[in-house]
């Protein structure tokens, strides 16, 4: 049923049938029923699936990654699709419209999408509203950037003022110093300037009443010594743990036309080539930190068996995005039931 609305989906450019079918999922949860419905097709629950990370008691372990749902418009829509936890953004302390479309592009060959939004989103504040009536039965994550005008040397105001912002309304935090889309934002993950940013959001933190994780999202593209530096900060900062990975500005190993991927140009690439070095990065630093912290797989997940291969290197959870968008909403349910069928 999905390849024929994928085919229709396809039709259209990628953002447009984003909101397309967002906006169907909308007007079928409104009919009376239609979230119920929906919830029976897509939900498995078993308590065998729960899982505490972080002090957090995630329902299942499946979750959808940022990017998807940039301004939580989407929540209660999405909450009926069967994920553990959704993670809105990036959102930014200011509104911005992100990069000049096209900027969201198909390798269908590939399973794979090339994005550079460049952080579009409608600002924090609008974000901080909807979240007030986030459904209290999933959990939020909030991922956090800076603003394309904010040079790296402010950079951690931007963070900051995000943070604040969202504290009362987000169940944990990602802070996003890996995205390609924002220049020189990846210069943020060099070992200093990092741990300038997860300090101060630190500070903030252990002063709270109840302080929220904290998890780094990286990008894929980091060698094993940058890595090592990672795995540092984090025991360093005392943060929650780390999101592996972001998109690559890698073209290796793709089906799709040389030309092509020429003509569309610079961006980050998701989707299944990312699979393999995302599960590698995963392992890498499992195995450096010996285990001690948290890690949120992501990248390239296509199949039940793609996730268990994450988990099985060392994640915790998983989240899915240009998956759910090539194989369709019914991937939440096949991977958990296939995780039930492995602890069987």
């Amino acid at each position: 049923m999905y390849k024929i609305i994928r085919l229709i989906l396809f039709c259209f450019s990628p953002e447009t049938a984003h909101r397309i079918a967002m906006e169907w999922i909308k007007v079928l949860c409104y009919i009376p029923g239609g979230d119920c419905f929906l919830k029976n097709i897509f939900t498995t629950s078993n308590n065998t699936l729960e899982k505490v990370v972080s002090g957090l008691k995630f329902k299942n372990p499946v979750g959808l990654a940022a990017g998807f749902d940039k301004d939580a418009k989407y929540l209660k829509e999405l909450a009926v699709l069967g994920f553990g936890f959704i993670e809105i953004g990036t959102l930014t302390p200011k509104p911005q419209s992100g990069n000049e479309k096209p900027r969201l592009f198909r390798l269908s060959k590939d399973k794979a999408l090339i994005n550079r939004m460049g952080f579009n989103n409608e600002g924090v504040l609008v974000a901080k509203e909807r979240l007030k009536k986030k459904p209290e039965n999933i959990i939020v994550g909030g991922n956090i950037g800076k603003n394309k005008t904010t040079s790296n040397e402010d950079a951690v105001n931007d963070y900051i003022f995000c943070f604040n912002e969202l504290f009362e309304v987000v169940d944990y935090f990602a802070v996003n110093v890996s995205s390609p889309n924002t220049p020189n934002l990846r210069e943020l993950q060099e070992k200093e300037p990092l741990k300038k940013i997860l300090q101060a959001l630190q500070e903030i933190n252990k002063n709270k009443e109840k302080p929220k994780p904290v998890f780094l999202k990286i990008a894929p593209d980091l060698s094993n010594s940058q890595l090592d530096d990672v795995v540092d900060i984090i025991l360093e900062t005392g943060i929650a743990g780390v999101i592996a990975t972001n998109t690559t500005i890698s073209r290796e190993n793709l089906k799709a036309n040389k030309q092509e991927i020429q003509e569309i140009g610079n961006g980050g690439l998701s989707g299944k080539p990312l699979s393999k070095r995302a599960t590698d990065v995963i392992g890498y630093i499992s195995k450096k930190s010996n285990n001690a912290f948290p890690i949120i797989g992501v990248g390239g997940i296509h199949s039940p068996e793609e996730a268990l291969e994450k988990l099985n290197a060392g994640a915790d959870l998983v989240q899915i995005y240009t998956g759910f968008i090539y194989e369709g909403p019914s991937l939440v349910k096949k991977i958990n039931q296939f995780i039930l069928k492995s602890k069987a």
